[in-house]
């Protein structure tokens, strides 16, 4: 077995550098429990100590020595962390409370190491016992009589004559993490440091969870000193799931940019408010590497954060004969969605469906613009001459506002090319007239209003 012993240091270096001691609240073992549940998920608490079996883990991370680099070296929610290791758990924990024992023998550790014993230190210093092997050489039934049987089990347990039983540490269904800053913050942008802080935790969360966020919600806590609400919030919402929060991070930028703060701000909190199963792409315990850039579902999220979701959206096709309604705009909130309605408008249109649309302009006028007359002739920067037409549309008319009875025309100006326009025809006026080559054709309407309705590129 190989036991390491966890435990945050509070020398008064770091006390002094950081101008509290917030690493002794239980929230901050948690979060350094839960950074040390990725490397293996035997973590048990003890007194004000983490302990990790990490003997089962060793061949994952390439043996013994690289796991313990790995372990000493990386990043941590707390720092600084001191180590200790040893064969069972109670003796990994006794070479943790003094940096002078991590070579230590067991039978040379003193008895105010082992838990069980603190009780009873004043007697057994009275018999001559101050080290563990001294107790471990007493007649066991008398110290059973004397001292109770929880301190013999105690002894076995970190000989390894009893097994180490420990209540395991397991990860909340709900990631809820809270830090106090270290002073108070008066700008909503400032709040992104300690973001960061939060969201490296639900990283590491959310990896062992194997799952991917959906929305979370980051709070602040104000001064209440102030005549203002206690607390803000904002939520951080991603149509994929993700286990990488480095998107989730450049979203706060963006709305946090856009906050003004009423009162400084002295702690945050960051929880999930939904969350999914997230499906690997590797058979690979370890964490896969992260692709490069940017997928188009992040940037539209990144764009509608920065712009607002009104001045980022995507069209969606509908069922309409009249141009101006052939399509709507709503938020692009979905590149699945947005992929999938190109997909349907272009790629699944059948040939008689793109040889029927080949009139339709590149450009479409917001609102079609009224065309002079002359002569029976519509203008527009000068003369038009009809080159093909009509295509005769007819519909809206279960809208008694908004019926559409037009004749369509491909017309051609000398500056400005190709245009697309239409006359508007009453119902029993009779039909446009066929031959338009060089006019507008024998079925006129001369009080017919005409309209210029898009353009060719």
């Amino acid at each position: 077995m190989h036991w390491i012993a966890l435990q945050p240091r509070l020398d008064a270096v770091w006390t002094r550098a950081t101008g509290s001691a917030a690493d002794e609240s239980p929230n901050a073992l948690l979060a350094l429990a839960q950074w040390a549940l990725q490397y293996t998920p035997k973590v048990a608490r003890l007194e004000d100590a983490l302990l990790l079996e990490v003997s089962a883990s060793e061949r994952l991370w390439g043996g013994k020595r690289a796991l313990l680099r790995q372990i000493y070296t990386s990043n941590k929610p707390l720092a600084p962390v001191q180590y200790s290791q040893g064969a069972t758990s109670l003796v990994a924990y006794a070479r943790l409370q003094d940096p002078v024992l991590a070579r230590t023998l067991p039978d040379d550790l003193p008895l105010h190491t082992l838990a069980a014993a603190r009780a009873h230190l004043a007697t057994l210093e009275r018999i001559g016992c101050s080290h563990w092997g001294q107790l471990r050489a007493l007649p066991r039934g008398g110290v059973a009589r004397r001292f109770g049987a929880p301190l013999l089990a105690a002894l076995d347990q970190a000989y390894g004559a009893a097994p180490d039983v420990y209540p395991w540490l397991a990860l909340p269904e709900v990631f809820e993490a809270t830090l106090e800053l270290g002073a108070q913050v008066e700008s909503a942008p400032a709040l992104l440091f300690g973001a960061r802080r939060l969201l490296a935790q639900l990283q590491r969360w959310l990896q062992l969870r194997h799952r991917g966020v959906l929305a979370l919600e980051l709070r602040w806590q104000m001064d209440e000193r102030r005549n203002t609400a206690p607390q803000g919030q904002l939520v951080l919402r991603s149509f994929e799931p993700s286990g990488d929060t480095a998107h989730l991070l450049r979203l706060a930028g963006e709305q946090l940019a856009q906050v003004t703060l009423p009162a400084p701000v002295h702690t945050l909190c960051l929880r999930t408010l939904e969350t999914q199963k997230l499906a690997g792409e590797t058979a690979s315990l370890l964490p896969d590497a992260r692709r490069p850039g940017d997928g188009l579902q992040q940037l539209l999220e990144r764009l509608s954060a920065r712009l607002g979701a009104q001045q980022v959206l995507q069209m969606r096709p509908c069922s309409e004969h009249r141009p101006e309604k052939m399509q709507v705009w709503q938020p692009a909130v979905s590149a699945a969605q947005l992929i999938a309605s190109y997909a349907g408008s272009t790629g699944a249109r059948s040939l008689n469906d793109v040889n029927s649309s080949v009139l339709y302009p590149s450009w479409l006028l917001a609102t079609a613009r009224p065309l002079a007359l002359h002569q029976q002739r519509p203008q527009h920067h000068g003369p038009l001459t009809l080159v093909a037409g009509p295509q005769r549309l007819e519909a809206g008319w279960w809208e008694a506002s908004d019926c559409a009875l037009r004749d369509y025309f491909l017309a051609r100006s000398e500056r400005l090319g190709l245009l697309w326009i239409y006359r508007e025809r009453l119902s029993g006026q009779g039909s446009a007239g066929a031959g338009v080559a060089a006019g507008v054709g024998q079925g006129a309407d001369a009080d017919a209003h005409w309209y210029l309705h898009g353009l060719f590129a």
